[in-house]
């Protein structure tokens, strides 16, 4: 099946943060507040996080709450799904005339921080799923992480720029070709059981 639109759906992630720490609140408020998220239509409720607009700017956005929150040395987990081609589904449409140039990317390559991640992608509306999920698993072993096989998911090991880069190059060569993806993750940074 191809894909006529490539690139140019809307792409989208709900996330929460989970800080492991009396002030949860501020590690929070302040990695919302030092991620540049002028590229995408963001709300913020008391449970999560969704952003919405290219799929550059919503994974560039993603990245740069996460690192922002771990570089604390906080134990910081957080958990979301990214979707595209999602049926029906219009916030934020006015950010798909942004430029590609994403906002926090030099920031965030700046920032060095270990951690850990399991994601598991999920194909809808085609037959060969197994066949898609199986190839972006073998490929992230060429993306600069420690690939290990889980239950129900795949597990990256390593910096957390080069984790959301795998996953952001799995997804994106999984939407090139199906119409509409999911893809689950939850990262943990500055776990006291790694020590």
């Amino acid at each position: 099946m191809t894909n006529e639109c490539g690139n140019s759906r809307i792409a989208g992630c709900q996330l929460t943060l989970f800080p492991m720490s009396d002030d949860f609140v501020d590690v929070i408020l302040s990695a919302l507040d030092e991620t540049d998220t002028s590229k995408v239509w963001k709300d913020t409720d008391d449970v999560s996080t969704c952003i919405r607009g290219k799929m550059v700017h919503v994974f560039d956005v993603a990245h740069a709450i996460y690192l922002h929150a771990a570089k604390t040395g906080k134990h910081v987990a957080m958990s979301g799904t990214f979707s595209i081609g999602c049926p029906g589904d219009t916030a934020g449409h006015v950010y798909m005339d942004e430029t590609d140039e994403p906002m926090n990317k030099k920031q965030s390559e700046g920032i060095d921080q270990e951690a850990g991640c399991k994601f598991a992608l999920y194909p809808m509306g085609t037959e060969e799923y197994m066949e898609k999920i199986t190839e972006q698993i073998d490929l992230s072993n060429e993306r600069g992480v420690t690939v290990t096989p889980t239950h129900y998911a795949t597990r990256l090991d390593g910096q957390v720029n080069d984790i959301f880069r795998a996953m952001e190059e799995a997804f994106d060569k999984v939407q090139q070709v199906v119409s509409h993806v999911t893809m689950t993750f939850t990262i943990s940074a500055n776990s006291p059981s790694n020590r």
